[in-house]
């Protein structure tokens, strides 16, 4: 495995428990407890969610909260941004020559609480743009008759209810957004992939309960200009560095063998090409949905998990700094201008309180590689990272919490949960790149220079 991927599962693994150390230090009562990802996600492959709850109204514990409405808090919530992993989905390609599961069209409807008024436009509200990421999935047909990659049933439910979990944290518990969808508070984007859409819909539906007074833009752009995901079709240079570490992953020593092992357990010709993640693809797909796996597949679970993510470790290789900076840098950038416009009062939506970003877990992952605190498990579908912005009501300093399925992380570089703005902008300097900068050096032939 990758030793940086390594480094940061133990570093994250530090920074929580140093976080649970120091929250038991100031908040002595406060419990953390486990819960299953949206629940529909099976326990096998969902990662573990801490959720931080007060068991009573202890001051200190409160003025830890970062949406307390305790009077007591130090800090006023100003600017919230989430980017997420669309719901669950058909696979993107079935495992070869394994018993088949139906893909039928009755897993696609979506519920009636996950309608709402939408459009989708190009970033200046124009026309959508062409998909041909998207067209590439119409071209084949899963057992069933539905299309590789679109989002099912289960995951419009599982966005409807992280919209859920979001209304209650900056509606319900904490007045921070108003009741009914206002596109001068709320920003949407997604890539143009249906299934990032459609996540994006439901997620409003249950953030609003289906209120709006006006339509909901949801802005996307062209594949070859998109920047919520590593884009290979759009940057050569990403390409050059990544696509052979994408062929080299599946012919790493342990990972071949392994996958030669498992090649054989299942039945799958020797001539057929599989890989790691491939599988991980098809069988979660299946036990998300209550479609039968293949029995033998009970015990090599864990297995498929771990090279899976061993195989997105070398591909995205963390220990280099460009080929992060190429994958997420323009991203990260985004992020950071949007605190920083809020801070000095310059963005063009002086109301706008709400960024959200539907995306993937090609995204999720090299971003919470850039951020050092990638735990070495694959974003279940539905996971978030949010960044939260708070003003200290007496400084008037801008702090930003991160967290990562509701559970607040320590970021390394940082001296707390709450990150002084400009200790949170250095953390991220080594990755984040303006998109001048991306393009100069995407359409460059040379490589990157370390720091």
């Amino acid at each position: 495995m990758n030793n940086l991927c390594r480094y940061t599962h133990h570093t994250h693994i530090l920074i929580i428990t140093r976080h649970r150390f120091l929250t038991s230090r100031t908040a002595m009562r406060n419990l953390w407890t486990k819960a299953g990802v949206f629940g529909s996600v099976s326990v096998a492959f969902g990662s573990m969610l801490w959720s931080q709850k007060s068991t009573d109204s202890d001051p200190v514990a409160s003025s830890c909260t970062a949406t307390d409405p305790n009077p007591s808090s130090p800090y006023d919530l100003k600017l919230v941004q989430v980017l997420f992993r669309h719901g669950a989905r058909t696979p993107l390609k079935s495992i070869p020559d394994v018993m088949e599961v139906q893909w039928v069209p009755t897993l696609l409807e979506p519920p009636a609480h996950t309608h709402i008024n939408y459009v989708v436009t190009d970033l200046h509200g124009g026309p959508r743009p062409s998909a041909p990421v998207e067209d590439s999935y119409r071209r084949n047909l899963l057992t069933g008759g539905t299309f590789p990659g679109q989002l099912t049933t289960v995951g419009m439910q599982q966005l409807y209810e992280l919209g859920t979990r979001l209304r209650r944290k900056y509606i319900e518990e904490t007045p921070f957004l108003g009741s009914t969808f206002s596109p001068a508070e709320v920003y949407v984007r997604s890539t143009n992939i249906v299934r990032t859409i459609e996540s994006a819909k439901c997620l409003v539906a249950g953030l609003f309960q289906q209120k709006q007074k006006e339509i909901v833009n949801i802005f996307t752009t062209g594949a070859e200009s998109e920047i919520l995901y590593p884009n290979y079709h759009g940057c050569k240079l990403l390409k050059l560095l990544g696509s052979h570490r994408w062929a080299e992953s599946s012919t790493l020593p342990d990972i071949a063998v392994d996958l030669q092992s498992i090649q054989s357990a299942l039945g799958i010709a020797a001539h057929q090409h599989v890989d790691f993640i491939l599988i991980r693809d098809d069988m979660v797909a299946r036990e998300t949905h209550g479609l039968p796996c293949p029995p033998v597949l009970d015990t090599w679970r864990d297995k498929v998990e771990q090279r899976a993510v061993d195989m997105i470790c070398h591909v995205y290789e963390p220990s280099k700094r460009e080929n992060l900076q190429l994958c997420v840098g323009p991203l990260l950038h985004t992020l950071l201008t949007n605190l920083d416009e809020n801070v000095q009062g310059t963005s063009s939506e002086p109301n706008r309180k709400l960024f959200l970003y539907s995306a993937h877990d090609t995204t999720l992952i090299p971003c919470l590689m850039a951020l050092g605190v990638f735990d070495m498990k694959w974003p279940p579908y539905a996971a978030d990272i949010t960044l939260e912005m708070h003003q200290h009501r007496q400084t008037n300093e801008a702090f930003v919490k991160v967290s990562y399925i509701d559970q607040d992380l320590l970021i390394p570089g940082c001296s707390g949960v709450y990150c002084p703005l400009q200790e949170f902008k250095e953390a991220l300097s080594a990755f984040s790149m303006s998109s001048e900068h991306y393009q100069s050096l995407c359409n460059s032939t040379g490589g990157l220079t370390e720091p």
